[in-house]
């Protein structure tokens, strides 16, 4: 009898080889799955049952929150909603040292729980609020290092579309994923701001200080009403209804995909043009993703034919190390791969070997699923090839170098490693929404 780490190996490093060859995820997980039927199964009628069975797993109706989520995103990015509020949320910072940077959080922040997006979140921030702070003599450290980290909050902030996908390829719950990674997303918020104020209050010079005009209270309260209530409420019907229960993950996307409707259409940036683009990005993206998802779970019925996870998993069994130990050795794995993958590839290639484990161990799927996320997100900004990195490169002004980029980004780096650590040896960050809301 073959030794189960034969064919894991073999389909493991079939999927690195055709990744490292620039194949694209989907195409590359899809071969991967072709050449195990035949060879495991032996073609002919295996492959009618295996293309059924990945076309009935993307079918399901809980997978419906990907292309919601995409389209809220998309509709309030193209009418420009969100740019109202910046101004708004700019007018109540008043004259705190480091406004600008505080500002960036903040806005990263509110723009995560309305968008799944994160390269959209930090060429938004980018092109929005980097001219005016470089403008206004901010150094590198303090312009795009929030940038770059608060754009990723959008990995981990509901509705995140990645956290959904991990859910599909993990076969959890969206829902208590989605719950259970808002706690940590506000606590990597909170080590941004923590970090801002205090190097600003060491270093000033990185945030030379500026005459703020005094905006009256009554022109602040009528911004937040005019402005910010109306994107709190699509908040609330995103995150809010499935936290107290009323609406489960698909009927919430629903529901805030319409609110993100009217509110445009109330600002007058619904157009035909809006419209248009919005649905084409929806489209392209949610294709993509399906078909990356389709790959993802084929590759998960090949690993369990073939023995390769039964066998792995009596393995880590026999190991003679604290479980959390292999917990802290599975993400260290995650965090080598986002040096150089992508993050769907990185949920693909760990996730069909990490979760059983996991479940073995006794450890709560959904907290190591959102110590994933925040790890993923880490990989968005991790040098030589972080994808925000890229992003933020873009939309810079030009003569930015790549190098400022990368340096400007490690600090809220440690941050991410602190939060990562917090969710790890304090589950409950994750489990307390739970709790109050899953009985």
């Amino acid at each position: 009898m073959i030794e189960w780490w034969i064919p894991l190996l073999i389909i493991f490093g079939g999927a690195m080889f055709l990744l490292l060859q620039g194949i694209p995820v989907a195409f590359a997980f899809v071969i991967v799955n072709m050449l195990g039927v035949l060879i495991l199964q032996g073609g002919g009628a295996a492959f009618n049952t295996f293309t059924a069975s990945m076309y009935a797993s993307v079918t399901s109706f809980t997978l419906l929150p990907i292309t919601l989520f995409i389209l809220m995103g998309e509709i309030l990015w193209h009418s420009k909603v969100a740019f109202r509020a910046v101004d708004v949320l700019d007018k109540l910072m008043g004259r705190l040292p480091g406004r600008l940077s505080l500002l960036t959080v903040a806005s990263g922040t509110m723009f995560s729980s309305l968008s799944g997006s994160t390269m959209a979140n930090t060429a938004l921030l980018g092109t929005m609020l980097l001219p005016d702070m470089q403008r206004r003599g901010y150094k590198a450290p303090m312009s795009i290092g929030p940038i770059i980290a608060s754009g990723g909050l959008a990995m981990i902030v509901p509705p995140s579309s990645l956290a959904v996908i991990l859910a599909a390829i993990g076969k959890l719950s969206i829902g208590r994923l989605l719950i259970a990674a808002l706690i940590p997303g506000l606590i990597m918020a909170v080590l941004y701001i923590a970090y801002i104020v205090i190097r600003c209050k060491l270093q000033p010079e990185l945030t030379p200080a500026y005459e703020v005009e005094r905006t009256p209270w009554r022109e602040r309260i009528v911004g937040i009403v005019k402005y910010l209530l109306p994107l709190g409420v699509i908040v609330f019907l995103v995150t809010g209804v499935i936290v107290i229960g009323v609406a489960t993950p698909t009927e919430a996307a629903a529901m805030g995909c319409m609110g993100s409707f009217i509110v445009a259409f109330a600002y007058g940036g619904l157009t035909r043009e809006v419209i248009v683009k919005s649905v084409t990005g929806t489209v392209k993206i949610s294709v993509m993703m399906f078909a990356i998802l389709i790959g993802a779970i084929g590759f998960s019925q090949i690993m369990a034919f073939s023995g390769a996870t039964r066998g792995l998993l009596t393995a880590v069994g026999n190991l003679d190390i604290h479980p959390l130990l292999l917990i802290v050795c599975m993400q260290i794995v995650v965090l080598i791969l986002g040096t150089f993958m992508e993050q769907v590839a990185i949920m693909l290639i760990t996730l069909p070997l990490y979760i059983p484990i996991v479940k073995f161990l006794g450890y709560d799927p959904i907290w190591f699923g959102v110590l994933m996320l925040i790890n993923l997100e880490m990989a968005l900004t991790t040098p030589p090839f972080g994808m925000l990195l890229f992003v933020m490169k873009g939309v810079a002004p030009p003569g930015t170098k790549i190098k400022a980029i990368y340096m400007a980004g490690l600090p809220f780096l440690v941050c991410d490693l602190i939060a990562l650590a917090v969710v790890l040896l304090v589950p409950e960050t994750t489990t307390l929404l739970q709790d109050l809301f899953y009985r």
